[in-house]
Parts: C-alpha cells; sequence; structure tokens
C-alpha cells in the first residue's frame, strides 16, 4: 500500500486542535463503560425477592378469573365484574390492598420506629425553644444592665456637678466646711496619709448615687435656692417654686 501524502485534503481536513484526542478518547470511555453496565444489568440474576415481588406484583395486577371460587360464588349470587359491594352498589369495587411484610421485624416495630421518631423531633424543638428563650432572656438582661450602667454614669455626673455648684455656692457664703464630707468635690491628694480613716467615713455614709444626688440637690434648693438642672440661682424659695421649670429631677430630664 502506498502511504497517503500528509500535505493531502485527507490530512488538511481532520481537526487537530490541541486536546482534542484526550477528549475524545474520554468520551470513548464513559460510553463504553455504560454499555457495559447496560449489559451487567441485563445479564445479572435477581434475587429471591425480586422475583417473589414481580410475581406477586404481576398475580395483584390481573383480575380474578371463573377458576377462583370466592370470585365463582360471587357471581352465583349476581355480582358481575366492575361493580360494587352491597345491595344497593355502595360498598367497594377494587379489592382491598395487601400490605406485604418484606423485613424481619416484628408487628408494629414500624410504628414504634415512627413514633420515637416523632418524640425525637418534638424534644428537639423544644430544646431549639428554650434555647431561643435562653438568648431572649440574656439580651434582655444585657440591655437592663446596659441601661442600668447608663443611667448610673449620668447620675455620678450629676452628683459631681452638683458638688462643685455646691461648693462653690457654700464659699461664697464664707462656709469652710461642707455639712457632709461629700457635699463637695473630693480633693485630689497624690499622698493620702489617713486612708483607713477615710474608709470608716465611707462606710458610715453608706448612701447610694441617687441617694446622695437627691440630698444635695434638696439642700441646694433650700439652702442656696439653686437648681443644678436649670443652672440658676433663684431670689428666695417663692422665686424657685414659681420660676423654676421643675421641682425633681424627673422634671428636668
Amino acid at each position: 500500500d502506498e502511504e497517503e501524502d500528509y500535505m493531502s485534503d485527507l490530512f488538511i481536513k481532520q481537526d487537530v486542535r490541541p486536546g482534542l484526542p484526550m477528549v475524545r478518547r474520554m468520551k470513548e470511555a464513559i460510553q463504553k463503560e455504560e454499555k457495559q453496565k447496560e449489559a451487567n444489568e441485563k445479564n445479572r440474576q435477581k434475587s429471591i425477592k425480586e422475583e417473589e415481588k414481580e410475581r406477586r406484583d404481576l398475580v395483584l395486577k390481573s383480575a380474578l378469573g371463573n377458576e377462583n371460587k370466592g370470585f365463582a360464588l360471587l357471581q352465583k349470587m349476581g355480582y358481575k365484574s366492575g361493580q360494587a359491594l352491597g345491595k344497593s352498589g355502595e360498598g367497594i369495587v377494587e379489592p382491598i390492598p395487601l400490605n406485604i411484610k418484606t423485613g424481619l421485624s416484628g408487628l408494629g416495630h414500624d410504628e414504634l420506629k415512627k413514633r420515637k421518631a416523632e418524640e425525637k423531633l418534638e424534644n428537639y424543638r423544644q430544646k431549639l425553644h428554650m434555647k431561643k428563650q435562653a438568648n431572649e432572656q440574656a439580651a434582655d438582661q444585657f440591655r437592663i444592665r446596659f441601661k442600668n450602667k447608663q443611667e448610673e454614669r449620668k447620675m455620678e455626673g450629676d452628683l459631681r456637678k452638683s458638688q462643685r455648684a455646691c461648693q462653690q455656692l457654700d464659699m461664697q457664703k464664707d462656709i469652710d466646711v461642707p455639712k457632709e464630707t461629700w457635699y463637695w468635690v473630693e480633693p485630689e491628694e497624690e499622698d493620702k496619709k489617713d486612708e483607713e480613716a477615710k474608709e470608716d467615713e465611707c462606710t458610715s455614709t453608706d448612701l447610694s448615687v441617687s441617694e446622695k444626688l437627691h440630698i444635695l440637690t434638696t439642700y441646694l434648693r433650700e439652702e442656696h435656692f439653686y437648681c443644678i438642672w436649670c443652672g440658676t440661682t433663684y431670689e428666695d424659695s417663692e422665686d424657685l417654686s414659681s420660676n423654676c421649670p421643675g421641682n425633681s429631677a424627673a422634671d428636668h430630664d
């Protein structure tokens, strides 16, 4: 045989793109594997259960014939094929379907398994609900703590403001010593020599920030006719009560 010319039309028309032979071989291998699977499926011997199921389905799909004794008795009593049971034809037309049990488990096992699955699902839902409630309670507690902390910081700021105003107004009246030690702003001392005495003093005035603020603002209003929230000193108590926008901290908020 003569060798073909590589410059002929037969070689020129061939697709010589890189990688194309590899793709072609992969496609051929896949097709070959699919054909082999089909051949194996056809040649595979069916199991006993599969054969029983096919025979059972075939019998159940076929209609009853005259050779069936029960059907023959029905025909003698006037029953015709396709007719509903009962004197007036209100009964069933198709036979009651069979529920074939193929597993090795005992009777009621499927119901028990189903009930356990439902209980497991219900327990899971309850756990999710309880977890959601716990998260919501934690979020509410965090918001409450954050709000309380903000209010406490605001009251501490108002208390320091009241202490500075009290110290200034007392000194204007030549009062050298505050009525209570915490009425004035405590001086910042680098060397505190009397720490124990100060701790005893703090325990003796065991008041909360809100209580101190209430006492001090009342003192400023009664002694100096001064409203810390208005930032105004009135002439007398009558002027304070008539011209001050509010008589409590809540009214000024």
